[in-house]
């Protein structure tokens, strides 16, 4: 998903599970990428990849090139309730739930900040940085999870049709049909369930 005027961004990380395996969601949307760098807080899928304010500079650094990697605690900490805000609203979106007031308040905070302004290749004079800040970045996040728990975007959000798995993720697909938060994972082991009942 990217913001109308933005450019298209990434989506998509690899993720270790506590058996060892290693694989590759892609949530369909931004705004979850970054949700999941904390595991959502399920129980089940928690991971942490923000650690500090490097982390946070790293995973920036791979998204939006035009972002600085100098990332103060401040921006560090924001990030975090940005996240967790994002986090719980799509969560309680993919149950049928609406989302908390609180939550709401502070992804709105952040999309009525400035974004990343699009810019037009080819010209011989720079308008305005040279390079974003993270609170941009973050704007930019925000501004899609608008989009996504807005009215057109909150039916693409579901969580893994897998009885043992709670991941949410955006179907971004043509028929939005999708069920399963990776192929990789709980797709194949599906398939290998239905296999065995019909051996069996």
């Amino acid at each position: 998903m990217r913001h109308a005027t933005g450019p298209v961004r990434p989506t998509g990380q690899w993720f270790t599970s506590r058996d060892g395996h290693r694989w590759w969601f892609d949530s369909g949307a931004q705004a979850l990428d970054f949700a999941y760098t904390g595991g959502m807080g399920d129980g089940r899928s928690a991971w942490e990849l923000m650690h500090g304010a490097s982390d946070l500079a790293s995973w920036f650094e791979g998204r939006f090139d035009e972002v600085t990697r100098d990332v103060t605690d401040r921006e560090f900490s924001d990030a975090l309730g940005l996240r967790g805000a994002i986090a719980r609203a799509v969560t309680a979106v993919s149950r049928g739930a609406a989302p908390d007031g609180e939550d709401v308040d502070v992804i709105n905070l952040f999309a009525a900040t400035p974004d990343i302004p699009p810019a037009l290749e080819g010209g011989t004079r720079q308008a305005g940085r040279t390079r974003a800040r993270v609170g941009q970045a973050m704007s930019e996040l925000a501004r899609e999870a608008v989009d996504l728990l807005g009215d057109d975007g909150r039916e693409r959000i579901r969580e893994c049709a897998a009885a043992d798995c709670q991941i949410v993720f955006y179907d971004e697909s043509r028929s939005n049909n999708r069920r399963w938060c990776s192929m990789q994972r709980c797709g194949n082991r599906a398939k290998v369930r239905a296999h065995r009942a019909k051996t069996a």
